[in-house]
Order: structure tokens, then sequence, then C-alpha cells
């Protein structure tokens, strides 16, 4: 587990309620403490090391607080993180500049953007394609992402597992507690009585967040998130439609040791190999 640090921009009132997880940056980064960031930064990497020529720049899509992306510019790359909310991004640029990164932070749109330049590599974390709820959706944003990735590089992707929906249980958890900078909270992310759309594929998750200060003060955020499962098949699909990436290879895990059909296999992660 990676803390996220303290909390910033809010302060912790007693029994404080509101709604809209991607207007507080920093709940919502502290609800992805459990995540290891540097280790999958590591396994990025390591992908990136088969890409040939030496990966310089990276684009992270829809990166909210944009820690992998921070975490890119420390290490030395040069790193972009774009994202539509300007409560995240405004977060993002505040935290790389306490931390003395040089981080360029856009507000876009990741289904039509336009940046200057190319970038050796993109990234996409967190199931951050869950926001994107059609086809055609998916195929524009991949022909953005193309455009601004060359020849050679790599797109890695990373989406939740089918087995989550389609197996007899889920995979990952929809309940977890966790401690950053004095700050308990426990959080709950879709599960319970969240149903999938047969139709349109999409979910109306709830999600809450109850944190609780050092002082014992508390600040509860709930929000109804929808999102869009998307099976490999129609990643195929969409990626094969949209032209530009081909996949080059598929992993269960931040590893290549984990198989996408593996027992163990957690996440969907697929690597993008952008054509010649």
């Amino acid at each position: 587990m990676r803390p996220a640090g303290p909390l910033r921009h809010h302060d912790l009132r007693e029994e404080d309620t509101v709604s809209g997880i991607y207007d507080e940056p920093g709940l919502y980064e502290l609800s992805c403490a459990y995540r290891d960031v540097p280790a999958e930064v590591t396994a990025l990497q390591s992908w990136f090391g088969d890409a040939g020529p030496e990966v310089r720049s990276v684009l992270e899509l829809a990166a909210g607080p944009a820690e992998h992306a921070r975490e890119l510019a420390a290490r030395g790359l040069r790193a972009t993180a774009l994202d539509q909310s300007k409560a995240m991004c405004a977060y993002a640029a505040e935290r790389a500049d306490e931390a003395g990164l040089d981080l360029d932070v856009v507000e876009a749109d990741m289904r039509d953007f336009r940046l200057p330049g190319t970038f050796d590599a993109a990234i996409t974390m967190l199931n951050s394609l869950c926001h994107l709820f059609t086809l055609d959706d998916m195929v524009a944003h991949l022909r953005a992402v193309a455009a601004h990735v060359v020849p050679g590089g790599l797109y890695v992707i990373e989406l939740t597992h089918p087995a989550d929906h389609f197996g007899p249980a889920s995979r990952t958890s929809s309940e977890w507690t966790v401690t950053s900078g004095g700050t308990r909270a426990d959080v709950r992310w879709g599960g319970g009585d969240d149903r999938i759309d047969p139709v349109t594929q999409v979910t109306s998750e709830h999600m809450s967040i109850t944190a609780r200060g050092a002082d014992g003060k508390t600040r509860t955020i709930t929000d109804v998130v929808p999102s869009r499962f998307w099976t490999l098949t129609e990643m195929t699909g969409a990626i094969r439609l949209a032209g530009g990436f081909t996949i080059e290879a598929t992993y269960g895990d931040f590893d290549t040791t984990t198989a996408l059909d593996a027992p163990t296999a957690w996440r969907m992660i697929l690597i993008l190999r952008r054509d010649a």
C-alpha cells in the first residue's frame, strides 16, 4: 500500500456530507491508497522497455490525481496528465508542484484532444475507460491517442477483469479501509444491489467514502458513478475499427506471469503497439 498523503483542499468537519467524488480529489486519492503505484510504474517501465527505443515521454489519460504520471515524472520521464475534471487537474498540478516535479497537466476530453508533439507511450489506469459508454466514444478515444503516440510506441490500458461481471464471484472487493496521514477512510464502491444494464453494459455504481481524522472529525462523500463494462472482444473490435494500434499482449496483473485467463487474474491489462 502506498499512502496517498494528507487530505487537501478541505478540512474535516463534524458529520460533513457532500456528493461528487470527482470534485473531491483528496478523498478520491485517499480511497485508492491501497494501490502500490511505484510497483505498478515499475511494471509499466518494464513493458516500455519492450517497445524498442527508450521511452522518455508518457501521456496519462483520464489521469485524475495523476499518481502514475507523477511517479513517472519523479523517475525522470517527461510526463503529461490529461483529465476532463478541473478539480482533478488543479489537484494534480498542486501535488506535482509541492513535490518539485515537472508535470504538464491538461484539462481536456479524452475522446477529442490535441496536444503539441507526440509521446513515446500512453497509459490509462484504474479502469478509467469505464467513462466511455459507447463504441463511438471508445473509437474516438483510441484515434485521439493514436494521433499522439509515436510509431512503435505503446499504449497500456488497465480495465476491470471480465470475471468481476461474468464470474461466480467478483475478484475485487467493493468495500475496503485505508489509513493515510492520520486519516482513516472506509470506502464502498459498487457491489451491493448495483446491477449492470444488460443492454448498455453500464452500471450505476453507488459509492461512499467516510474519512475520520485523528481529531475524531468525520467527512463523508457519496455519489452514483455510471461505469461501462468492456469485454476483451469489444475492445478488440474497437481497436480494429479505430485503426492505429495492434494488441501486442494481455495480462491479468501488473506482471508478465499472470495470464488474462489465470484464476488469479484480477485486472484486464492490454498492451497496444502503435502501427508504424
